[in-house]
C-alpha cells in the first residue's frame, strides 16, 4: 500500500479521480488540431510522430506518464517530450535524477502498481546501468508470477550509432535485448512505424523496449491519413514489406531501411527488382514474411547496424536455414553489419565502421553472382 500511495503522487488520477476532469473534457481541451484535410499524405518527422504518440496515449489514459533525464523542463535531450509538460504537468512528466538503475527501476514499480510509465534514456548505452531492472525485474515478474503481475513499462530512447559520439555511445542494442524471453523488442524506422508502435507498446502489458535512432528524428516521412488518426495502431511483431520484387530479398530494421531501399532503387536501374522488409519488430520477429519472401525471390541479404557477432541477422540466417525457405535458397544468405570493432571517434574511420548505400548494392549483386 505504501507503494502504490508513492507511485499514485506521479499520477494523480488514481488519488483523485473524482476531482478529475472527464476524458471527454480533456480530450477536447488537448486534442491536436491539424490545417487541412487533404488525399495528399501529411508529412511528419519521427520526433512529431513519437511526440504524437505519447500525447493521444496521454489523453486516452491518465495511468500513463513520462520520466527521465530532463525530459519535463528541457522538453527532452531530443525534444522528443517536447511540450508535454506544459500540457499534462510535472506529476505526469518527471524529471528525474541521473541515475539510470534509479528511475528505470521507479518505473518497473510504478507499472507493477498499475500504472503505465513510458520510461526514457537519454541513450540506450546509459540503459546499461539499469538493465538488471529491464531483464530481471520487468522482463520476468509476469513469468514468475504464474501471468498475476503484469508490468506495462515502455523503455525507449536513441539505440545505435549516431555521428561522432565514439564507441560508448554508438551500441545497437537489438540483439542484447532481443534474446530475452518476457520483453518485447521494436526497432521503427519511419514516422508511421514510431507513431503505430509505440502506441501499441504503451497499450501491451509487457515490458516494451522500444529503439529508437537519433539519425531519424529530425527525418519527415508520409502519413497515411490512417495513420494520423487518435485509434491508429500498429500490431508488435509484424514486419512490412516496403518494396516489392523478384530478385533478391533485403531485410533490414531502422535506418538501415533507408540505405535498403536506396540500394533498391539503383539495382532497380540495373534490371535487379529487390525485396525490401523492414523488420519493424525484433522480437517477436516475423520469420514468416522473410521466408514467404525468400521462396519467392530464393536469395536473402540482411541489413543491420550492429556487430556481425550474434546479431539480428545471425538469428535471422539460423531461422531460415531451420526452415523450408533453406531449400528455396540459391545462393548463401548474405550479412552486411556493422564492423567488428569499437566504434570509432575519427569520422574517416567511423564512415568504414558502418553499412551504407554502395556496400548494399556491392553484397546484393555478389548474392546475385554478378560482377561488381
Amino acid at each position: 500500500m505504501a507503494a502504490r500511495a508513492a507511485f499514485s503522487r506521479l499520477a494523480p488520477a488514481l488519488s483523485r479521480a473524482s476531482a478529475a476532469p472527464s476524458f471527454a473534457a480533456r480530450r477536447a481541451a488537448l486534442a491536436r488540431g491539424y490545417a487541412s484535410e487533404s488525399n495528399e499524405p501529411t508529412m511528419m518527422t519521427v520526433r512529431d510522430a513519437l511526440n504524437a504518440a505519447m500525447e493521444e496515449e496521454m489523453l486516452r489514459d491518465e495511468t500513463v506518464f513520462v520520466l527521465g533525464e530532463e525530459v519535463a523542463r528541457y522538453n527532452g535531450a531530443y525534444k522528443v517530450t517536447k511540450g508535454l509538460l506544459d500540457k499534462f504537468g510535472e506529476k505526469r512528466v518527471v524529471d528525474t535524477p541521473i541515475t539510470e538503475m534509479g528511475f528505470a527501476g521507479l518505473a518497473v514499480g510504478a507499472a507493477l502498481s498499475g500504472l503505465k510509465p513510458i520510461c526514457e534514456f537519454m541513450t540506450w548505452n546509459f540503459a546499461m546501468q539499469a538493465i538488471d531492472q529491464i531483464v530481471n525485474s520487468a522482463g520476468k515478474t509476469y513469468y514468475m508470477s504464474g501471468g498475476n503481475v503484469p508490468c506495462p513499462v515502455v523503455f525507449r530512447g536513441p539505440n545505435g550509432a549516431a555521428a561522432g559520439v565514439a564507441a560508448q555511445h554508438s551500441q545497437d542494442y537489438a540483439a542484447w535485448y532481443g534474446q530475452v524471453p518476457g520483453l518485447k523488442v521494436v526497432s521503427p524506422w519511419s514516422a508511421e512505424d514510431c507513431k503505430g508502435l509505440l502506441k501499441a507498446a504503451i497499450r501491451d502489458p509487457t515490458p516494451v523496449v522500444f529503439l529508437e535512432n537519433e539519425m531519424l528524428y529530425g527525418v519527415s516521412f508520409p502519413m497515411s491519413k490512417e495513420a494520423m488518426s487518435d485509434d491508429f495502431v500498429l500490431p508488435i511483431g509484424k514486419c512490412k514489406v516496403e518494396r516489392e520484387g523478384s530478385d533478391i530479398t533485403i531485410v533490414a530494421h531502422s535506418r538501415m531501411v533507408s540505405f535498403s531501399m536506396e540500394a533498391a532503387d539503383i539495382l532497380a536501374k540495373e534490371g535487379i527488382k529487390a525485396e525490401v522488409i523492414n523488420l519493424r519488430s525484433i522480437r517477436p520477429l516475423d520469420i514468416d514474411t522473410i521466408i514467404k519472401s525468400v521462396k519467392k525471390t530464393n536469395r536473402l541479404v540482411t541489413v543491420e547496424g550492429g556487430f556481425p557477432g550474434f546479431g539480428v541477422g545471425s538469428e535471422i540466417c539460423a531461422q531460415i536455414v531451420e526452415s523450408e525457405a533453406f531449400d528455396y535458397l540459391d545462393a548463401p544468405v548474405e550479412r552486411v553489419t556493422g564492423a567488428d570493432v569499437p566504434t570509432p571517434y575519427a569520422k574517416n574511420l567511423e564512415d568504414l565502421a558502418f553499412p551504407d548505400t554502395p556496400l548494399i548494392v556491392k553484397v546484393a549483386k555478389r548474392a546475385l553472382y554478378r560482377t561488381n
